[in-house]
C-alpha cells in the first residue's frame, strides 16, 4: 500500500500568484480544505488542498479499495479490564516521559549507515561486520515491567542522585566510630607517649646499675 505524500504547491509564474493568493485566504477564512485530481508518477491521484503559509499544501489520498477495515484485525482482540493501580503507573510514566517534538532529533539511521558504510570503503578502511541485536527479554510480568521502566526513569533524574548521596542515619544502639584528628590533642598524645618511653629506658638503666 502507498503511504500519503505531502506537497508544496507554489505559483510558478507571476500571473498565477494572485490565484494562489484568493484560493488560500478564501480557505483559510472559511476553514475549508478542496479536493482536486492529479497525476503523479503516471497514476491519477486524489489530493487535498489546504491554505499553508504563502501557498498551498497538497496531500494526496487513498481511494477506498486502498483502505482495509480495521475491523478485520483488531475484532478478535478481547476487551480487557485493567487493574486501576497498573493503568495509574502506566499513566504516570507517560507523564515523566512526556516532553515537546524535537523532529531534529530524530535521524535516519539506516541512510547514516549506508554513508558511513561507502566513506570507509572509499577510504580503504575495514567495513564492520554487521551487529545482531540483543533479543529482548521476555516479559512474565507486565507489572513488574512498567515498575523497572519507572524506577529506570527516576534513576535519571537529579533528585534521585542526591538521594543516594544522602548519609543514612545511625541505627538505634550503633557506635559511632571515632578517628583521631590531627591538631592539639593527638600533638599532647603523641608527646605525652614519648615522656613515657623516656621513664621507662631511665628506669632500665637504673635496674642494670
Amino acid at each position: 500500500m502507498n503511504a500519503t505524500s505531502t506537497y508544496y504547491l507554489v505559483p510558478n509564474e507571476p500571473v498565477g500568484q494572485e490565484a494562489f493568493a484568493v484560493i488560500s485566504d478564501a480557505m483559510r477564512g472559511k476553514d475549508m480544505v478542496a479536493l482536486a485530481r492529479i497525476v503523479l508518477a503516471k497514476r491519477e491521484r486524489v489530493v487535498m488542498l489546504q491554505s499553508w503559509d504563502k501557498g498551498l499544501l497538497g496531500t494526496t489520498l487513498r481511494y477506498p479499495y486502498e483502505v482495509r477495515d480495521s475491523e478485520d484485525y483488531f475484532d478478535d482482540i478481547p476487551e480487557m479490564k485493567l487493574p486501576k493501580d497498573m493503568l495509574q503507573l502506566a499513566e504516570h510514566i507517560l507523564e515523566t516521559k512526556a516532553g515537546d517534538f524535537e523532529p531534529e532529533k530524530f535521524e535516519d539511521r539506516y541512510e547514516n549507515a549506508v554513508v558511513e558504510m561507502i566513506q570507509r570503503k572509499r577510504s580503504g578502511m575495514p567495513v564492520p561486520t554487521e551487529r545482531i541485536a540483543a533479543s529482548p527479554p521476555n516479559v512474565v510480568s507486565l507489572m513488574d515491567a512498567l515498575k523497572r521502566s519507572l524506577a529506570a526513569e527516576e534513576a535519571k533524574t537529579p533528585q534521585a542522585a542526591t538521594k543516594a548521596k544522602k548519609p543514612k542515619k545511625a541505627a538505634a544502639g550503633q557506635r559511632e566510630m571515632l578517628l583521631p584528628i590531627s591538631g592539639k590533642d593527638t600533638a599532647g598524645k603523641e608527646k605525652t607517649k614519648e615522656q613515657s618511653t623516656a621513664k621507662a629506658a631511665a628506669a632500665r638503666q637504673r635496674k642494670a646499675s
